[in-house]
Formats: structure tokens, sequence, C-alpha cells
């Protein structure tokens, strides 16, 4: 990568004004960012469900609306012959400058990235005009001192339960706890339990972050206990009850749930951060395998998440020498995938055109992805990252892949000596799909791996259908089970808003010559569905209907389904917990839960 060239003297005002100007409409992103943060607190208090999922939505445009703003003053107060080479590389050398002092240095740097990759040809997407390397060290940022990152207690001066106690009042929540002493008395028990906290050694201390983490109906305190040597981290989720009040509903303390919380299939968290750096850099210590990016990702900063992962992607890419082939299972007619098997991700390409029975268009399948994108995946969904003019090196593309770019998405390829360049592509992160996932455990002869991929496959589909999605093509390939072993839906070309949706009974036939017609007598409307036609192509297998039949079989009928629909109608928002019913201290909760749902997978594996 070519080194930046410092000229002994910056002396262009343009550049100056570009640098102040990109910097101010960061600023003006990152105070909005924090104001919607800070809202969440308020929605949560009054258990304004809507207000806060509208919000949490909107959130997820204001990067996008405020590069579109920087980018269009800039556009409107100089010409391109004014936008020299020159004076772009002093902008990057200004715009350094003024990040010295800055809270969210890395932030910055990408919001400089984005408004000069709408200006700049790719041909300049290297380290003289964009920041491809950080620059300012995000280490030791120093915070606000009536509001550090994290505060600390010790237990040894005043007892565990009250400084347990103490670190939940410290949040001033404005509403009410049924029986805070009750609740922090069983979280004391889990922990000890857990931990061994009663056995205390020197140092002990609980570190726990100081802003709490919104989500849908919940609140999160998040930190970690501190005993002699060892570390424990630990979540613990606030709720209201159906009286409105407060309570602790469980205590988190096992890492492979506390990385369920934050997973990648999740919607975005909404918490206070002055400094992000410092929040990643708490969490990074309770989820060590996690990387950065999906943790910025997590908490809202998704173009953040994005530009690690690409750093992460370029690492990989010099550092292996595998070469690029079509993804494994079978081929979709909307998109291309393809991996680089020694990186956990896959890279998903629309193809330009599509062939009957698929009715849609890649616009629309754009769409679909950004509505998955606003929408609450209630660990259901796997979050994307959306790319445009991404750089392939040539020689490590497999002919069988070349050839399928060419004919199946011409338009969003194109040659430059020895690279490729796709305009436009979706990563997510690999899963196996649930249908080799199931015929891989029936020629083990693994029953019990099957009823758990057909009831994880069952539950994943409740938890859209509460969530008012409904996934269109519920085939077994077009989900994915994941390392914990959960199902997640992942091709979004056909999913539809529940509510949208009609379900209807199969008409009964009149005459023998409608009973064997070959196709429908009865008109079928765009969006008629006929749940008891679902069997026909997903319980060919004897085994699988076994399961699904013993776990799922109201998901067969149009009475589900509607009832469903008429919950959502009547403004109800479920709920769907991020972790497992047992390990909850059973509190009543807002909004009962759904009928007959099965447990979860990690349930049984518990």
């Amino acid at each position: 990568m070519t080194q930046v060239a410092f000229p002994k003297l910056l002396s262009s005002q343009i550049a100056f004004d570009i640098a102040r100007s990109i910097l101010d409409g960061f600023d003006k992103h990152y105070r909005l960012f924090r104001e919607a943060s800070q809202a969440a607190k308020r929605h949560f208090e009054r258990a304004d469900w809507a207000v806060a999922q509208r919000a949490a939505r909107e959130r997820i445009d204001y990067y996008d609306q405020r590069v579109g703003e920087a980018v269009a003053a800039l556009e409107a107060d100089y010409t391109s012959a004014e936008l020299t080479d020159a004076v772009w590389r002093e902008t990057k050398l200004h715009y350094i400058g003024l990040l010295s002092d800055h809270k969210q240095p890395e932030l910055a740097e990408t919001f400089f990235n984005s408004v000069s990759c709408r200006i700049l040809h790719r041909s300049y997407y290297h380290n003289d005009f964009l920041f491809v390397r950080p620059v300012i060290a995000t280490e030791y940022i120093d915070t606000d001192e009536l509001l550090p990152t994290y505060r600390v207690y010790y237990p040894a001066a005043d007892g565990l339960r009250f400084a347990l106690k103490r670190i939940v009042t410290n949040f001033q929540l404005a509403c009410p706890f049924a029986a805070l002493d009750r609740d922090v008395e069983l979280v004391e028990a889990r922990m000890n339990e857990a931990f061994k906290l009663h056995k205390a050694e020197p140092n002990q201390q609980f570190q726990v972050l100081s802003n709490l983490f919104f989500r849908n109906k919940g609140a999160y305190i998040v930190g970690r206990a501190v005993n002699g040597a060892r570390d424990y981290p630990f979540v613990i989720p606030v709720l209201h009850n159906r009286r409105g009040e407060l309570v602790l509903d469980t205590v988190l303390t096992d890492p492979e749930q506390i990385a369920i919380l934050f997973s990648f299939t999740r919607a975005y968290f909404l918490v206070d951060m002055e400094v992000p750096s410092a929040y990643v850099q708490f969490l990074r210590s309770l989820m060590p395998r996690k990387p950065k990016s999906e943790i910025y990702t997590l908490l809202g900063l998704q173009k953040q998440g994005k530009t690690l992962f690409y750093r992460d992607y370029l690492q990989h890419l010099k550092h292996s020498s595998d070469r690029f082939q079509s993804a494994p299972g079978i081929r979709g007619l909307v998109m291309l995938v393809f991996e680089l098997p020694s990186f956990p991700y896959v890279f998903k390409v629309i193809k330009d055109f599509f062939p009957p029975p698929k009715e849609t268009t890649p616009a629309q399948v754009k769409e679909k992805y950004l509505l998955v994108k606003h929408h609450d995946r209630v660990g259901r969904m796997a979050d994307t990252l959306e790319y445009s003019d991404v750089a392939f090196p040539l020689q490590r593309f497999s002919e069988e892949l070349l050839a399928d770019l060419r004919q199946h998405a011409p338009s969003l390829v194109e040659i430059e000596g020895e690279r490729i360049i796709i305009k436009h592509l979706y990563i997510e992160r690999r899963m196996v799909p649930l249908n080799l996932y199931l015929q891989e455990a029936e020629k083990a002869g693994n029953a019990a791996r099957i009823e758990h991929g057909v009831r994880e496959y069952g539950n994943a589909i409740r938890d859209l259908v509460a969530a008012n999605i409904f996934p269109g093509d519920m085939l077994y390939k077009n989900f994915g089970v994941t390392r914990q072993e959960r199902v997640v839906f992942y091709d979004y070309d056909e999913i539809e808003y529940l509510t949208d949706c009609v379900f209807r009974d199969i008409p009964e036939a009149r005459n023998e010559e409608e009973e064997m017609a070959a196709e429908p007598w009865y008109p079928i409307g765009k969006h008629d569905i006929f749940p008891e036609q679902f069997g026909r192509f997903l319980l060919g297998n004897s085994k699988i209907r076994h399961h699904f039949m013993q776990h799922h079989a109201e998901l067969l009928t149009r009475a589900w389904w509607q009832a469903q629909q008429d919950r959502i109608l009547a403004g109800e928002v479920q709920d769907i917990f991020p972790y497992p019913q047992h390990i909850r201290f059973h509190h009543p909760i807002t909004t009962p839960a759904p009928e007959k749902t099965a447990p979860s997978l990690l349930e049984n594996l518990q």
C-alpha cells in the first residue's frame, strides 16, 4: 500500500474547510445517534414498545442520511476542478489533525471514507486518500469524569447483596421495582453458584458498564465480576411485569448465552456511549471470540462494523492461498453464492435474471434485504453486510465460479487487469444449510439431531411470525444452522409481512372433475397462502414428518396463522427472549407467551 506523503506545510484552505465540513457532518450524526440511544431509556420506562421499535428502525438510516448531506454540501460548494489529488491528500491530513482529541475517532475515520467514496472513483480507494488503515489510537481515550465507561463496586465494603442492589439502583430508572430485594437475592444466589463469589479473594469487585443496553422490551445491565485473578461476565435483563413494575428477569452467567444475546441474528442495541471504543473493548473482554466488527455492529454502529470486517477480510486474504468457489448446497434461483473455504462467511450476488417460477426483480430483492436490515430479526434472521465495488484477486477465483458470475450476473462483474470487481454483493456469516444438516443426521442415524433440527426449524418460524414476518419460501435449504445449533433464516427474496398475507383453507371440491383437476380450480390471490399444503413439500421424509407433527402440527392450520395475525393487528408486541426460558426467575411478563410454543433447542441441550 502506498504511504501518505506528508508535505512540509499544509497550505490549502480548501482542504482544511473540506475536512472541517466532513467532521461537522459526523459530529451531527453521532449527536443524533446518542440522542436516539438516550431516548430509548424513556421509551423503556414508559413501556412504549411501538415507539421504541420505530425509533430503532429510524436510527439505522441516520448514518446514510448524514453522509448524503455531507456529499451534497461538498458538491454544492466546490467544483471538480478544485478537488484535485493534492487537495484530497491534504484534506485527509487536516482531518487527522482535527481528530487528535476526538472521542470517536475511529467512527469519524469511517465517515470520512463514506463521504470520500461517494465523490472519488474507486481507483482512489487506497491509503493516500482514505483510511484504509486506522490512524488514531482508541485504547486510552478520556471519558467524562462524571460518567466513566464503567463503574466499580466493592462487595467487601458492604456485602455482595448491597453491592448488587447499588448496581441496579444507580441506573435510576423512573419506575418502581416489584420486589427488588427478592430479585437481588436471586441474582446473588445464581452468581454465587456460577462464580463462587462467596469465597472472596483479594480485589473482589464488580465492573459494570455505565449505561443500560436497550433492545425491544428489555434493558440489560452488562458487567463482569472480578474475584482474584478471574473475571466472570454477567448480564442482568430488566423487564416490566404485567403491572408495569420492573423485575430482574434472570442473570446470564454462561459466556455462550451472553454471546447469543449479542448474536448477529438480533436487532441492534441502543446504548448511549461517549467513547464507543471503550465499550467495545469492555465487551470484547466478555466475549473474546467475537470479532470487534460484530460488536460494533450490534451496538448500532454497523458502518464501523463493515469497515473493521473489510480490514479483517483483507488481512485474511493476504495470509491465505485457497480459492473462491461456489458454496455447497442447492443452488438458488435468485442469488449466486460463493465462499472462500478458509473464511467463515459467504458472498451473495443477485442474479441479473430469474427463471420461473420466480416473479421478482433485482430491485425488489434489494428492498427485501433492506426490510430485514430495519426489522427486528428476533435471533432468527442473519444480518448482512452490503458492499459496492468490491475488488477480488482474479487468480483466486475458480474457473467454474468465474463462468457462473459471467453467465448469471454479467451486469455486476467487471475485470480490471488482475482484479475482478463485483459492483454489489452481500456478505453473511456461513452456516450449515438445514437440509444438509438433516441429511447428515439421517445418514449418521442420529435421531436426536434430526429432532433438534426440526424443532428449531419450527421455533424459527414461530419467532419470525411473532415479529410479523412470513418467510415465503419455507424450504429447509433457506435456513441455516449456527455454531450454537440454532436455526436461522437467510433467504429473503420472498419474505412478506405476516399481516399482508391471506391464509386460507383449500375449498372442498364440488365434484369429481374439480377433485381430479391437475391445476387448482379455485381462484388464488397474489397473497393467498394455504398452510395445509406445507406438508407436501416439507414433510416427505417420514422421520422429519414425525417430529414436525409432534412439535409443530398447528403450523399446518389456517387457524394458527390467523391467530398470530390477530395478535399483531391488535398491537401486541410479543416477548421473544434471547435466552432460555428455564433460567428465568419466572416473573409474569407484559404479554402472555404464545400458545403451545415449543421449547427452544438450547433449552433441550442444557
